[in-house]
């Protein structure tokens, strides 16, 4: 069995339940650990009775340390703090083999057994996942400034090896693990940069369908389009693969009935092999939790900083790259 752990609150709750669907229509294999970071969504998913998964209140996982820091991050930079803690927890006190840290907003497209079988023979014991930025001065950029990998698919097995990293990342990200860029640190993320260097059994994921996102979809385009989901191409080896997951990180609402998705390519025949089944799943989910009281804002912020957040919440989201980037939702409803 898959055994997965995220984290969020109920104004990630909509993106949550999508990727707990998108799970369940892929595979029955699979057991999902939710921490909810509210008790809105811990009396919402208790409720719910989703049968794959397990509900966890955060008071379960906090400690004094935690509730310290708690005080000190914003919202988005303590549940960095927490990712390292809620895959330990899991290791811990369900005893369970493995555990794989997700993103509440990936969807899967396809079984991710298909990544399983890649982990299984390169006898990992801990599985990190890259950027997959290209070498252009833009990426190189980004990779300064967000790091080689990304904290989105990240496996740990109870190996000696494993407690090492896990343990050492728990620690660091305890330390500092805010929303800037310096030359090692940046949130929970470019920690990662050190595990090839300092543990065993680490893998980096291979399989280009775990891990597509707008910071590397311009690389590939539109093959076809299978009952299961997109196959794509990646433009510069010619190499064909089907999507597994996709990272949808960045979308931004312009109001109630427009959103930026913020896609990263130019192509809309790519954009509308992926998109619209994810914001069709979004707006169902929200009309469902509006019946439960859940409202949500338009406006993204995730930054501690005040002049960031201010940014993130009232100028970027306006930042269009693509005017095929804009969808109205009222399509999708």
């Amino acid at each position: 069995m898959m055994v997965f752990c995220t984290l969020f609150d109920s104004y990630y709750l909509d993106k949550g339940l999508a990727l707990y669907r998108s799970l369940e229509r892929c595979t029955e294999d699979f057991k999902l650990y939710i921490f909810c970071f509210d008790d809105q969504s811990f009396k919402i998913l208790s409720n719910l009775a989703l049968k794959h998964t397990v509900i966890i209140h955060h008071s379960q996982i906090e400690d004094e340390k935690l509730l310290r820091l708690k005080e000190e991050r914003s919202k988005a930079e303590y549940c960095w703090t927490c990712t390292p803690v809620i895959i330990e927890y899991v290791l811990k006190q369900f005893r369970e083999e493995n555990c794989t840290y997700i993103d509440a907003d990936l969807y899967f497209f396809r079984n991710p057994q298909i990544l399983f079988r890649e982990i299984e023979e390169a006898q990992a014991n801990v599985v990190i996942t890259e950027h997959r930025f290209t070498d252009s001065w833009n990426d190189r950029r980004l990779c300064k400034r967000s790091g080689k990998y990304c904290v989105e698919f990240n496996f740990f097995d109870q190996s000696e090896n494993s407690w090492k990293a896990l343990t050492w990342w728990k620690e660091r990200c305890a330390e500092w693990c805010f929303h800037l860029y310096e030359p090692e640190r940046m949130g929970d993320q470019k920690y990662l940069e050190k595990f090839p260097q300092l543990f065993k059994g680490v893998h980096e994921l291979q399989h280009l369908g775990g891990g597509v996102a707008p910071w590397n979809l311009a690389q590939y385009k539109l093959s076809r389009i299978e009952e299961a989901g997109p196959v794509l191409v990646e433009k510069k080896t010619k190499k064909e693969f089907p999507l597994v997951f996709y990272h949808f990180q960045n979308m931004r609402y312009l109001s109630e009935n427009r959103i930026n998705v913020s896609s990263g390519t130019h192509s809309k025949k790519v954009k509308d092999a992926i998109y619209p089944v994810y914001l069709r799943e979004i707006e169902q989910i929200r009309k469902e939790l509006g019946g439960l009281g859940v409202s949500f804002s338009v406006k993204k912020i995730y930054s501690s900083n005040k002049l960031i957040a201010f940014l993130q919440g009232n100028i970027l989201r306006f930042k269009v790259k693509s005017l095929s980037d804009i969808y109205q939702l009222e399509q999708f409803r």
